[in-house]
């Protein structure tokens, strides 16, 4: 019957370690004052590290008095120390680092190539650390970029800015973004941004690359265009035009013209004039945000979002990663229909539900949230628990308000003519014309337009609305 004594050699190696007997390898960690002579085994480390079993093989290092040499000046005492023990005995304690420091430690086991131990670090950063990834997402990027044995870590900071890419855009460290990672981010088809922004946000790069030049593009001369030119070329073919309306193309786009080739401008204007035109050009399919839910409207934030609100936790309490509920889609206008009749037969005796409704030709959404359950019974419904929500830029969520109900005995009308009805004024309701009206009664002001009015209620267009079944996971 075999035994295993796997801790007992573990300890053996340690103590190999930390006693240096007979050791033939002499490495020299850090510079100048902050240096570390090393004693190591080179059976032990060509056996652990396939950096040393080339280095060794190919004598890449110095020989005096029968020991082999090694300087490492670009890594610190203290990380070359933990990769040594981990080399020696698989032991190392991320928890007693700092992240600048676990990168750090992450570079340079990729330096000495132990892929078991990146894997395992950028796990725990993964897994531990997702604030701090989302806090600097320039810094991961620029250090994982180089270096394809950064997957894990580069997919995770690349996904997380392209779900929530106003981390990156509105910071002042958007503009020191080096411009293959940029290039990189406009090419992904799931970056999470209006195409006019992401437009005025390159604007904003290329000017701050040149100081000197000014902001203003009619000021420039023929020397600036060529530099600006030079500088924006390879993003242009990024930028999908076709996605953006006519009327930010001409107050936005049309200035540039100096800098953008003159056949682009010139079919886009053609396109946004005369739409009928046919032109032998390829139109670009719009960018494809992804989300975690089966929305068409809304990104992962938004659901985070709602679940604070539910809970009436403080805004940012929850973030994509701890959401504490399901929200399956029930019903879709544009996929089922947009009758009452449609949605009682999906929605009905379904649970806590949310409505989410957007505005046509903006980037407008309103809706509610019915912690009970709808049916045709033309029942008024009490609870303290629903709201209404609109946020009047759905890209950007500081525009976000909510109003959770006032007048609790009229929180929400079940009716088989309407869809859904919240508020005893009908503060937000789906009517019998399929169209969407308000009137303020039983929940606070929150931003619902106007289109028109109809007697005593605004009437709004809708172009689509999504309804979910929230589910306590």
């Amino acid at each position: 019957m075999p035994f295993e004594y796997s801790q007992e050699v573990i300890d053996d190696y340690e103590k190999l370690f930390e006693s240096e007997e007979e050791y033939d390898v002499i490495i020299y960690s850090g510079e100048n004052e902050n240096i570390k002579e090393f004693h190591a085994h080179s059976l032990v480390l060509r056996t652990r590290s396939k950096y040393f079993r080339t280095a060794f093989s190919k004598e890449w290092s110095e020989k005096k008095d029968e020991k082999f040499i090694f300087r490492k000046p670009n890594i610190s005492p203290q990380i070359f120390e933990m990769i040594l023990r981990f080399i020696y005995c698989g032991k190392i304690d991320l928890e007693k680092l700092q992240v600048p420091d676990i990168l750090k430690l992450l570079m340079a086991v990729d330096e000495i190539d132990i892929q078991t131990l990146a894997e395992n670090i950028q796990n725990y950063l993964t897994k531990y650390q997702v604030e701090f990834l989302e806090e600097n997402p320039i810094e991961i990027l620029e250090a994982t970029c180089q270096n394809e044995s950064f997957t894990i870590l580069w997919n995770l900071c690349l996904g997380k800015i392209c779900e929530e890419p106003e981390m990156l855009f509105n910071s002042d460290k958007f503009i020191t973004l080096k411009a293959a990672l940029l290039e990189l981010l406009l090419k992904r088809n799931d970056l999470s941004l209006d195409e006019i922004v992401i437009w005025d946000n390159l604007i904003k790069w290329c000017l701050a690359q040149h100081p000197d030049i000014s902001q203003n593009p009619t000021q420039w001369n023929k020397d600036e265009i060529a530099i600006l030119e030079k500088t924006i070329h390879r993003f242009i073919p990024l930028i999908r035009f076709d996605h953006i309306s006519s009327e930010d193309f001409i107050i936005k786009v049309y200035p540039f013209k100096e800098i953008i080739p003159n056949d682009l401008v010139n079919n886009k204007l053609i396109y946004h004039m005369a739409p009928n035109k046919q032109l032998n050009v390829i139109l670009q399919p719009p960018r494809q945000p992804k989300c975690i839910y089966d929305s068409i409207l809304l990104r992962s934030q938004h659901f985070a979002i709602f679940s604070d609100w539910i809970e009436k936790k403080n805004d940012s309490h929850y973030n994509i990663e701890n959401i504490p509920y399901k929200f399956d889609l029930l019903c879709r206008a544009s996929r089922d229909g947009n009758t009452s009749e449609v949605f009682h037969a999906k929605c009905d005796h379904r649970g806590a539900t949310i409505i989410i409704a957007k505005i046509s030709n903006s980037n407008h959404i309103v809706g509610g949230y019915n912690p009970l359950f709808w049916d045709t019974t033309s029942d008024w419904k009490s609870t303290n628990n629903s709201f209404i929500f609109s946020f009047t830029n759905t890209n950007d969520f500081q525009t976000a308000k909510v109003g959770h109900v006032t007048n609790t005995s009229y929180a929400m009308r079940c009716s088989s003519a309407y869809g859904p009805i919240f508020g005893g004024g009908y503060d937000l309701f789906h009517s019998v014309d399929s169209t969407w009206k308000s009137h303020k009664h039983s929940y606070p002001e929150i931003d619902i337009p106007q289109d028109r009015k109809m007697g005593n209620y605004n009437v709004f267009n809708v172009e689509n609305y999504e309804v979910f079944q929230v589910v306590k996971k």
